[in-house]
């Protein structure tokens, strides 16, 4: 069984960055399937382009564009490739900064799919930085790691609560278009009363309704805007935003800049 060391993936390497045991790194992955192995440190593969399986000895997960998948040290694996390109972004944390920051990932076992959008607008941030470096990225690269490691905190703690069995349901509600929307609807479709739903969202959702609403967009639109060559206003449609300019004024809320702007800095270190 192959061990894979710090900084260490099958394929290419594009750009890697490491600091105080933490490696950044982007990868485009070449071969159909690779080995079976594990990693030296946990880390984070979040999916830049193409469809990517993860596969261990329980169960095989699909990743396709904008994924964020978590692998712990220890977690046997393999990797397969399903698309002609196919490229990812890793975060990957050794024992010693995590210790130094007192942060543990017991919290997250084996293989797992993240699925909070916040964690993945982080992410974004992250690799915006990795793209551009400039003076005032080690500092924020920092601070975005421990948001990180704060975010999927909350997260684990929000699925550790005893989750009624209606709040997945309303997630794929709030997937549909947001016009035919309302508490009435969402309350026939489940057969749970409208105030039980407002009142649970931030509880089990972690965000109001519209709120969450908006943070499935944008981690929709993250993905189009690094990597495909679309214009603003087809993201912004591709995405579930009524228009470009909604589209731009919830992308500031989140990231204080343009959709243009983000994707503006990173064609110019890319």
């Amino acid at each position: 069984m192959k061990i894979l060391s710090s900084g260490e993936y099958y394929g290419n390497k594009n750009s890697e960055l490491r600091h105080d045991g933490i490696t950044l790194s982007k990868y485009s992955y070449t071969g159909i399937q690779t080995d079976w192995h594990y990693h030296e440190n946990p880390y984070f593969m979040y999916v830049l382009q193409g469809n990517m399986k993860d596969c261990n000895k329980k169960a095989t997960t699909l990743c396709p564009t904008g994924s964020l998948m978590f692998n712990n040290w220890q977690e046997t694996h393999y990797g397969s490739k399903h698309s002609t390109n196919a490229a990812g972004f890793h975060l990957e944390f050794e024992k010693s900064w995590l210790q130094k920051h007192d942060i543990t990932f017991t919290v997250l076992e084996g293989s797992k799919l993240v699925q909070h959008p916040e964690v993945h607008f982080l992410f974004a941030k992250l690799y915006r930085e990795l793209s551009m470096m400039d003076n005032y990225s080690e500092l924020t690269i920092q601070s975005i790691l421990i948001q990180i490691c704060d975010s999927l905190k909350t997260e684990q703690s929000v699925e550790s609560k005893k989750r009624p069995e209606w709040v997945d349901g309303l997630k794929e509600l709030l997937h549909f278009d947001e016009n035919t929307l309302s508490l009435e609807y969402l309350s026939q479709q489940l057969g749970v009363h409208p105030v039980h739903i407002s009142r649970a969202a931030s509880k089990y959702l972690n965000a109001s309704l519209g709120e969450y609403i908006r943070q499935c967009k944008l981690k929709a639109a993250i993905p189009l805007l690094i990597q495909s060559n679309y214009s603003l206003t087809e993201i912004a449609y591709q995405s579930g935003f009524s228009d470009q300019s909604h589209f731009n004024r919830v992308f500031k809320s989140h990231f204080n800049m343009t959709p243009k702007a983000y994707r503006g800095r990173l064609k110019t270190k890319l």
